[in-house]
């Protein structure tokens, strides 16, 4: 092969006595990166960056408990112990669990303090795809949830003992998923900020867009992924999953999404501002 992505040499970093482990440090900076994107956003329309702090506060926490709690449901082969689990930084967690936790800790938020919902969602939602684009690199650290066996010139170089127990003993590289999903997710990013700045949908409505952009996405990398999954009906667990988020913010955004004629009530501001501005 003339080309390819080198499989990471560590996937930890040491700074003195602490040890840091890349999967933590790239979700962490994704976070980072989506709680400044949407301070930005929020305050381009007149709110107090603070509050997207302290939606943060609550709500990241609560998108990894629900990530993870996700992942030990839907794949239960758990074979060193109760603690298991629990080994966060080893990898395994459920992207829609943390979306649908994440969501529903930040609106009980929202609403506790009182702020504008449909607004401050829509200033919100472009960061989720952000912080997962940047989180996904966790993945490559760890050497996880690659596609299969690839020749191309972006395919990923695996470990020879991390292939064989994939089952590809003898194989080098693979078709790098986290690098397409990061991709696609950086794609969503700016098209959502696109579609706001349209002011053709209902406020609020961008999170519906988000949900079904990720998931179709979801749905194609599933069919790639030769990682062990649930399967309900001899298909993966998340092809089900996707399907049916796909189907029911579909629907929501056909019946509900556009945005009415006469909701000229405080345009979505910012509307017309640059993603720097917005």
């Amino acid at each position: 092969m003339l080309a390819s992505i080198p499989s990471p040499s560590e996937s930890v970093i040491e700074l003195g006595p602490l040890t840091l482990r890349a999967y933590g440090v790239m979700i962490a900076l994704g976070v980072v990166a989506a709680v400044l994107l949407s301070q930005r956003r929020w305050t381009a329309r007149g709110g107090n960056p603070d509050d997207i702090s302290t939606i943060a506060l609550w709500a990241v926490p609560a998108g990894l408990i629900g990530a993870r709690a996700y992942h030990v449901l839907t794949d239960w082969r758990f074979d060193e112990g109760w603690a298991q689990p629990f080994k966060i930084w080893e990898g395994g967690l459920g992207i829609p669990g943390g979306i649908a936790a994440g969501v529903l800790v930040g609106l009980w938020m929202i609403r506790r303090n009182g702020w504008d919902q449909p607004t401050l969602l829509d200033a919100i939602v472009p960061g989720l795809p952000l912080a997962q684009a940047i989180g996904r690199w966790g993945n490559y650290f760890n050497q996880e949830l690659f596609g299969g066996p690839s020749e191309l010139p972006w395919a990923v170089e695996i470990d020879p003992d991390v292939a064989a127990s994939a089952g590809h003993r003898g194989v080098e590289t693979f078709h790098p998923t986290f690098l397409y999903e990061s991709l696609w997710n950086l794609g969503l990013t700016l098209f959502l900020v696109w579609v706001d700045r349209t002011g053709k949908l209902r406020r609020g409505a961008l999170l519906a867009v988000y949900v079904v952009g990720y998931l179709v996405a979801r749905l194609w990398l599933e069919t790639i992924r030769i990682d062990p999954a649930t399967e309900v009906g001899g298909v993966r667990i998340n092809i089900w999953m996707s399907i049916i988020g796909i189907a029911i913010a579909g629907a929501w955004l056909l019946l509900r999404g556009r945005r009415p004629e006469d909701d000229s009530a405080d345009d979505i501001v910012g509307a017309a501002d640059s993603i720097d501005g917005a």
